[in-house]
This record gives structure tokens, sequence and C-alpha cells, in this order.
């Protein structure tokens, strides 16, 4: 078993008492996540939920046609278990590694079973599932609602505030998907960001440079997200 330093440094698990967070512990087991890892695929047995330590997880709905979108993102701040929560076996979306870091895994069993009998863990991962169930319901008003270079700016902000970097390692291509368009669309939306001068664009990177304007090129929905998540997880949210 890989040990982490400081660990663990998921602010869901951090925002336990420490006496409950001890109970817990023994039932984690730290684990790295490569880049677009697949963790958990669509259909496949819910074995495991997962506390991001570091990087960020996509929450990404699959369609027979193999075309994907991204209903969520989950950093540090969160847990993967919005579906163990009301006792699934099998999930219904993919667990795609967006950012590579560290996570907390926990075998389903062990999760249900503190689910069971640990109340203030139960109380927190209800408050959790409020607060994933928001960000999902807010993305997709914003999906139907607002233009694609606003929505790539709420996206690189809610990014942002989970790798807790200003530099991200992002195929073009693979954010294409996970917002539900062509590529070609992406590139023009990024160099509207460029010529703006809020972000710079590499290979395979995208760097913001003004987050205060990127949050103006931004609609509502990226502080709404953020208020949201913060009013049902106050201890967990980034600042």
């Amino acid at each position: 078993m890989t040990v982490f330093s400081d660990w663990p440094q998921n602010r869901l698990l951090l925002a336990l008492p420490s006496r409950i967070r001890g109970q817990i512990l023994p039932s984690l087991e730290p684990i790295k996540c490569e880049r677009e890892q697949v963790l958990l695929d669509a259909d496949c047995m819910l074995d495991h939920v997962y506390f991001p330590d570091s990087g960020v997880i996509s929450v990404v709905a699959v369609y027979p046609d193999g075309a994907i979108i991204e209903m969520a993102t989950i950093g540090r701040e969160g847990a993967t278990g919005f579906q163990a929560v009301f006792g699934a076996k099998t999930s219904s979306a993919r667990l795609l590694v967006q950012l590579p870091g560290t996570a907390a895994k926990m075998p389903r069993a062990a999760f249900l079973h503190s689910m069971e009998t640990i109340p203030a863990f139960r109380s927190l991962m209800q408050c959790h599932v409020h607060a994933f169930l928001e960000q999902v319901m807010i993305s997709a008003g914003c999906n139907g609602t607002h233009n694609l270079t606003q929505r790539l700016a709420r996206w690189l902000l809610m990014m942002r505030d989970r790798a807790d970097d200003d530099t991200m390692l992002l195929r073009q291509d693979l954010l294409a998907e996970m917002l539900g368009v062509q590529r070609p669309s992406i590139t023009n939306c990024i160099h509207t960001l460029q010529r703006a001068k809020l972000i710079d664009c590499g290979r395979k990177r995208i760097t913001i440079l003004d987050r205060n304007g990127l949050i103006r090129a931004s609609c509502e929905c990226y502080a709404l997200t953020r208020a949201r998540i913060a009013q049902h997880l106050p201890k967990t949210y980034p600042n």
C-alpha cells in the first residue's frame, strides 16, 4: 500500500471530527489517480467510493453511440459516493480522472456500514449528495441556456477551484467531449478567451491569467454553483 504524507487531504473527510475520522480511516486505502483513468465505468459494479485528495474526477454520462458529456466534477471538496448513498449497486455514470492526483478508496460495504453506524458521517454524506445534485442541475440548465464561451469559462473556473493551480494539463478534444461540442468550437472559444488575455493555451495545457476577468466572462452559474456547495458544505469548498 502506498502511503502519502499528511493524508488524507480530502476536505469532506477533514470536516469530520477527528474522533469520527479515526473510525473511518482503517477502511480507506490511498491510491494514485492517473490522467484519463476510468475509476468506474457506467453499468459496472459500484465496488468503491473515492474521496479525492488532489486532482479532479469528472462524472460523465455515456450514451449508446459512445458519446459522452460531463455532468459534474468532484475534487477534494467531495466524494464519488452519491449513488452508493441511495443503495445503488451499479454505476449509471463513468468516473473519469480529468486531472491526476491522489484519492482515498473506500469499499462500498465499508461505506454503507459507516453510513448506518456513524450519524455524523451519514449527515455529511447526505449534505454532499444535496450539493452534488445542485451542481448537476445547474450544469444541465447552463448547457441549455448559455453560450459556449460562458460555459467554457465556468468549466475552467470550477476546475481551477478543485486543482488549486492556475495551470492545468488538458486536451482540447477531451474538453470538447466534456462540454458536448465539436473540437473546432472549443478551439474558437479558447482563442476568444486568449485574445481577452484571460487564459494562455499551450500544447495540452491551459493557464488562467486573469481569474476575475474569467469570472466576468462566465455566466452566473459559476457563482451560483459555488454558493450552493458552500451552503451545504461550508467546511469543504475552497476559498
